[in-house]
């Protein structure tokens, strides 16, 4: 009879391989989470072990104690509907995710075992791509993961993360001041060995596809376990919130993923619903000119997706692109001199008067001429993070809101923009 490996009864032959960089790193950047776990509560444990429980019921926050094949450790299971770039197939004590395409127009695919901490790793599987769950500790390197931390109610377990001037999570912002997460990306730069450090369970991350400019490969050189979410190849604006399902896969979470998305579509196509009704759409033009490129949303695109829902006439919508297209100013304006409503132009662009001191041909657009100019920096913080881009993700149902009502106000006559404000 073969001999069975169990998840999560040792993590030795992680640390000894990175014992001697583990040492040095404490010493020299005098990390005080060095070797710091985010422990599950509520069972009592001996230093360095997971909290352990005798059947399913409390499964999904503590190791199995006593093994049985015949038990699902799974009950509650993530129902996929909008997502199309990862699919979940459950077994009784572990879990398969398959990112289907880890970086726009990959030509691979990424396949991860998530074995329920105290049951055995089924065979033939990939040891590199085996994560033990739950996940006690995380470093997130995107903050387009962190409000999902948030609503799992898992942010404890958080340890590391990207720059934390980007990050508006209040939750997150709260670790980082307490030191009990750290921040291990500055200036574009990531810190793998602060990284390793932590000697987190699992790293989040994202891959453009580019060897040379991801840090995944490094990352998975230095044997951590890493995970690639995809959800900004994500096309549908439902489809890259239902990657909140995605990280719950990660710490036993699927029931409240189900509910909250549940209520994020439902509010979702009542919005949109709502806009159906309108007789007639404003023409809308996005973006501006960066260093002699305009670059606009592809007709194919999650920004296209969300223009249509709102009840507006994208004028770049007859594209099949399902990213930007680069174009020049010339060009530009030709198809959208006349646009009723310009969007998610420059952010350092304070008042009207800005944008054309940057380029006096900006006051040639009708947008702004006839001052309907709005940009989705609500929500930016004191050090420039944009919550546009990391709670807002979450929230589509709340930014194709602010867009119907930009388009539409009759529709939403009482609401106050959240994400988004007008250019004065």
């Amino acid at each position: 009879m073969p001999k069975l490996a169990f998840a999560g009864r040792s993590r030795s032959h992680r640390i000894v391989d990175r014992r001697w960089l583990l040492v040095s790193v404490c010493i020299s950047i005098a990390l005080s989470s060095c070797g710091r776990s985010s422990t599950v509560p509520t069972v009592t444990t001996t230093p360095g072990d997971r909290p352990s429980v005798t059947d399913a019921r409390d499964a999904r926050d503590a190791c199995v104690a006593r093994y049985d094949p015949s038990v699902d450790y799974f009950p509650d299971k993530a129902q996929i509907e909008d997502a199309t770039g990862f699919r979940v197939e459950y077994h009784r004590h572990y879990k398969t995710i398959t990112v289907r395409e880890p970086w726009q127009n990959a030509d691979r695919s990424f396949t991860y075992t998530l074995v329920q901490c105290g049951t055995p790793i089924p065979e033939g599987v990939d040891p590199d791509r085996v994560i033990t769950i739950p996940v006690r500790s995380i470093v997130a390197l995107s903050t387009t993961h962190l409000p999902h931390l948030d609503r799992l109610g898992v942010v404890d377990r958080l340890v590391g993360t990207g720059t934390a001037d980007h990050i508006s999570t209040p939750s997150v912002r709260d670790r980082l001041a307490s030191g009990d997460t750290i921040e291990v990306t500055r200036n574009l730069s990531t810190n793998i060995e602060a990284i390793i450090g932590l000697d987190p369970d699992l790293v989040m991350t994202h891959s453009i596809g580019d060897p040379s400019s991801d840090i995944y490969p490094k990352l998975t050189e230095a044997q951590l376990k890493v995970v690639l979410n995809a959800e900004y190849v994500e096309r549908s604006p439902l489809g890259r919130a239902e990657w909140l399902k995605f990280t719950s896969l990660f710490f036993n979470r699927e029931a409240e993923a189900n509910a909250q998305f549940a209520t994020i579509k439902r509010e979702y196509l009542a919005v949109a619903e709502l806009a159906k009704t309108v007789t007639t759409r404003p023409t809308v033009l996005i973006g501006f000119s960066y260093q002699g490129t305009w670059y606009v949303a592809g007709g194919q695109s999650y920004g296209a997706q969300l223009l249509a829902d709102a009840g507006a006439n994208y004028l770049w919508s007859d594209s099949t692109a399902p990213v930007t297209l680069p174009l020049d100013f010339e060009a530009v304006y030709a198809v959208a001199a006349a646009a009723d409503v310009w969007l998610n132009f420059n952010p350092a662009w304070s008042t009207r008067a800005t944008a054309i001191a940057d380029d006096p041909r900006y006051g040639q657009f009708q947008a702004w001429q006839r001052d309907r100019m709005y940009n989705n920096t609500a929500k930016t913080n004191a050090t420039g993070g944009n919550d546009y881009w990391e709670t807002g993700l979450l929230e589509p149902q709340v930014i194709l809101a602010d867009l119907v009502q930009i388009f539409h106000p009759e529709l939403l006559p009482d609401r106050q923009l959240v994400y988004y404000e007008k250019l004065p």
